[in-house]
Order: C-alpha cells, then sequence, then structure tokens
C-alpha cells in the first residue's frame, strides 16, 4: 500500500525550492540534511519554514522532504515557506483561506537586477571628475 503524498514548488529570488510531504511525525529534510543542521539553526530562518503548518495547525503531522538549490540561505527558507504552503494547499483546500489571509501563496517577484555596462554595479556610476 502507498502513502500518499503532495508536492509544492516554492520560488524566492534566485532559489527555487520543490516541498514533498507525507503523513509522519513532522521530521523536516532538507538536501538529505535535518532543517537544523542546513539553517545552521537559525531561528528566524527555521520559524519561517514552520509558518504555514502553524498557520493551518499541521506542526508534527507531516515529513517533509526539501530539494532546494540556487539563491542564499534567506531565499532558500523563503522558497521552502512557499512550498510548503502549496503543499499543503494540494493536501486540503481548506488550507487556501489562512495561507492566503497570511501571504504565503502570493510570489514576491523582487529580482536582482543586472549590471550594466560602464557602471560600477547596476546603477552606481563611476566617479564624475570636473578636471
Amino acid at each position: 500500500m502507498t502513502t500518499l503524498q503532495y508536492n509544492g514548488t516554492g520560488r524566492r529570488k534566485r532559489a527555487i525550492a520543490r516541498v514533498f510531504i507525507k503523513p509522519g511525525s513532522g521530521k523536516i529534510i532538507v538536501n538529505n540534511k535535518d532543517v537544523n543542521e542546513y539553517f545552521c539553526n537559525n531561528l528566524s530562518f527555521l520559524e519561517a519554514i514552520k509558518e504555514p503548518l502553524v498557520r493551518t495547525n499541521n506542526l508534527n503531522k507531516f515529513d517533509i522532504l526539501v530539494n532546494v538549490n540556487g539563491g542564499g540561505i534567506k531565499g532558500q527558507s523563503d522558497a521552502v515557506k512557499m512550498g510548503l504552503a502549496r503543499a499543503l494547499l494540494m493536501f486540503n483546500l481548506s488550507n487556501r483561506t489562512p495561507l492566503k489571509a497570511a501571504g504565503l501563496l502570493t510570489r514576491d517577484s523582487r529580482e536582482v537586477e543586472r549590471k550594466h555596462y560602464y557602471k560600477r554595479k547596476a546603477r552606481k556610476s563611476p566617479q564624475y571628475s570636473k578636471r
């Protein structure tokens, strides 16, 4: 007998997270590491990841497997949060109301602007010299 598995994809900046959830004891594995090891016991990242579970009263009800790549650690934690929210939505459509109210289903589309030629960064110009 196979257990049901739900998945969701989250993106933030350059990070992409694929989140798979199935009923279980509440352990979270990120890139084959424990979540505390991967995010270095940083409480703000760990709370951000667990926010969809808290909002839907599903804390410690699912085993979560995450594959995340690209971006930095902050973008990755936000991508995992969005992917988890989408997976919980696939699990039960009644979770939509609390997730939507918390803004967890909306993609933050801000990206870093590319560097332009003759500029030091995206917009910073070289110092002007009159003489």
